[in-house]
């Protein structure tokens, strides 16, 4: 399998086909009746619709934000304080993160009132969102090669599904239901490195970022297509994982099985090319990350 997989590898290019906005939208709330936030250094927030500054954040201070009829209110010392927005944006002045739901995460948290109810999302640069997705998805444990393989089929996936959640004004989920995402809290120095080292590559078929679906694991066989859709990238394929319960929906690269392959000496790219059929991997304009 190794050399045929070598024989696959294809340079990285630049795909031009995709180029993705610097940051995605990924959802942490909805619908909540308050979020509490707070920033690592001295933070600000911004009334997005005037882009005028409401207020400043101390470090290391956790504040509240609820919904006051069309608007907001932030519970300061005690006090809950008007804010004229239905839309804001909490942020840091100097390098450092913002907090939401008990988590750290880079970028920035947007702030919405929607019907009485709050919407939140980190917006946030893509390699960054991929840190918090490894750790989140596969043990920071494992193998740095199936970390390498996790981070291709992460930022393929996001990639793939901009926009999947624009209904609630976000792109993706921070759950399961799109892919685990416990922001820089979740981080570590190995899958960190990993994300590092594959900055930008995604897996494509016809030159087209694919839907790289992946599971925990298939309980010995990868199941083929997904949910009705007749991907031609996706077939059933002995996923190295024969002695562990199946753990998810079994369709694309398993995630156990990634791990025992790069334990048996395989690289991220032998390992990809395994799971996922007639696939090439490219690379996505630097710039659009700046």
């Amino acid at each position: 399998m190794r050399k045929i997989l070598l024989i696959f590898f294809v340079i990285l290019f630049n795909l031009a086909a995709c180029n993705p906005c610097f940051a995605i939208k990924i959802g942490l709330q909805t619908e909540a009746s308050s979020s509490a936030i707070g920033t690592s250094v001295k933070g600000t927030i911004i009334d997005a619709n005037t882009n005028h500054t409401i207020c400043d954040l101390d470090a290391m201070k956790g504040y509240e934000i609820k919904p006051y009829h069309n608007l907001m209110a932030i519970l300061y010392n005690g006090t809950y304080y008007k804010i004229d927005s239905d839309n804001i944006v909490i942020k840091t002045t100097s390098p450092g993160f913002v907090s939401a739901k008990g988590k750290w995460y880079r970028g920035i948290i947007m702030i919405q009132n929607k019907n009485g109810k709050l919407t939140v999302i980190n917006n946030v640069p893509l390699e960054d969102y991929i840190k918090g997705v490894v750790p989140s998805e596969m043990p920071s444990s494992w193998a740095t090669e199936a970390h390498k393989a996790q981070a291709i089929a992460a930022r393929s996936y996001a990639l793939a599904n901009l926009g999947k959640r624009a209904r609630y004004g976000y792109d993706l989920k921070d759950t399961p239901e799109d892919q685990a995402y416990g922001g820089a809290s979740k981080e570590t120095p190995d899958t960190n490195y990993a994300v590092e080292q594959t900055k930008g590559i995604v897996l494509t078929y016809n030159m087209k970022v694919i839907n790289a679906y992946y599971s925990a694991s298939a309980g010995g066989q990868t199941t083929a297509g997904g949910w009705g859709a007749d991907l031609p990238y996706l077939r059933s394929v002995p996923s190295f994982d024969e002695n562990i319960k199946k753990n998810g929906h079994g369709v694309g690269m398993s995630q156990h099985g990634a791990n025992n392959l790069a334990k048996q000496g395989y690289n991220a790219y032998q390992i990809l090319q395994y799971f996922y059929k007639d696939v090439k991997f490219a690379k996505v304009n630097p710039s659009s990350y700046n």
